[in-house]
């Protein structure tokens, strides 16, 4: 597996989403092997934190969908988003601003002087701050909520992890000077992101494309006008959608849909939570934040896709002590056949395991699938 496999696998989603939650893979690896099956972590590593003359960096961290990994030509993409960020941030940290006001450029000196650093080196390296908020969770230091300032208003970005924490550089040490040169208007920014959002959605309403990168429905309103206009989006009608939708004109239409894939609860294809609903008939909400005794399905679920439909979902933790991938529950989704789905989903988690370095599935004792599919393992 090979950059070249990533690359056309971005060309597709766009973006990765990162996310903190670790129960069985962080967020912005699944996607991936969703697409192309196993391969190496690394390969994502060093496209997002690490650059050599033969390996230049591909991917580089800002607020797209969410927190996100994004192309690196992408980033000026979202300069009027850093204005924006910047304002709203500045506004919530007024007090810090008025008290310390200072510490902006301390911040800023300190990367220069010491980069990549993380938030707690930095504390450390200019002395300490007051801690803010109620609880352990929301603790952050006035050094973290400078840097997190910063890294909105683009005048930091991450230049590396180490583990999950994130260590801040400055731009021109991170993007080549090409990218930080180029400046668009903020009107032909938002359509390339649109059109973007086509790509990767192949048909959708106005509110999905929208969603993909977080737009206002202004911008995004005018943005779907302009690209129709244009003949870039053509406008369409699908049976049971209430509004309009869109596809890019260059979108191809395969026909037929096969193969299967685990997909973690950030993978682009169920981001729009109603767009799944309305494509797959498939009602999906995560439950992390859910009291345990009123979870429907699990901590942390994977819808499972089988050519074409979403036939089940599965709970998943990966046990890394034990190197056992362990599914608590299994569940197949009204009006598909467990004896088929069973086989496949084995399979799957199989290579699952095998991805993360597990050595066995063992499956627990909530939903329907749970018998099915401890048959397949067992037989396997």
């Amino acid at each position: 597996m090979t950059r070249r496999h990533l690359q056309r696998a971005l060309s597709r989603t766009k973006l990765l989403q990162l996310d903190s939650v670790n129960v069985a893979v962080r967020a912005h690896y699944m996607p991936l092997f969703s697409r192309l099956g196993a391969y190496p972590a690394e390969l994502v590593d060093t496209a997002a934190w690490s650059h050599t003359t033969r390996q230049p960096r591909m991917l580089v961290e800002y607020w797209a969908h969410e927190a996100s990994l994004i192309p690196v030509d992408d980033w000026p993409l979202l300069r009027w988003r850093m204005r924006e960020y910047g304002g709203a941030w500045r506004k919530r940290s007024r007090d810090l601003l008025e008290q310390n006001p200072e510490l902006v450029n301390d911040v800023l000196n300190a990367v220069k002087e010491l980069g990549p650093i993380g938030a707690g080196r930095l504390e450390r390296e200019l002395g300490g701050g007051e801690r803010q908020g109620r609880g352990p969770w929301w603790n952050r230091t006035d050094t973290k909520r400078v840097c997190e300032l910063l890294f909105a208003m683009g005048e930091l970005t991450t230049g590396t992890r180490r583990g999950f924490e994130r260590l801040y550089d400055l731009p021109e040490r991170v993007l080549p000077a090409e990218v930080l040169a180029h400046e668009p208007e903020d009107a032909e920014a938002v359509r390339a992101l649109v059109e973007r959002s086509a790509e990767a959605v192949g048909v959708g309403t106005e509110t999905d494309l929208r969603d993909y990168y977080r737009l206002s429905p202004e911008q995004s309103k005018q943005a779907v006008a302009e690209l129709v206009e244009d003949g870039v989006l053509e406008p369409l009608v699908v049976h049971g959608w209430r509004q309009p939708a869109y596809r890019h004109t260059d979108a191809r239409v395969p026909r037929k849909v096969t193969g299967r894939a685990l997909l973690c609860p950030f993978d682009p294809l169920i981001w729009e939570r109603s767009r799944a609903e309305r494509i797959f008939g498939f009602r999906y909400r995560i439950e992390i934040y859910v009291p345990e005794p009123k979870r429907q399905y699990g901590y942390y679920v994977f819808p499972f896709l089988l050519d074409g439909e979403l036939v089940g979902r599965v709970d998943i933790k990966a046990d890394r002590n034990t190197g056992v991938l362990r599914v608590p529950g299994a569940f197949l989704e009204p009006g598909h056949d467990a004896t088929r789905v069973a086989p496949e989903l084995a399979a799957a988690l199989r290579d699952m395991a095998g991805w993360l370095g597990l050595d066995d599935v063992v499956v627990g004792e909530r939903g329907d699938l749970i018998r099915p599919l401890n048959a397949e393992l067992a037989a396997t």
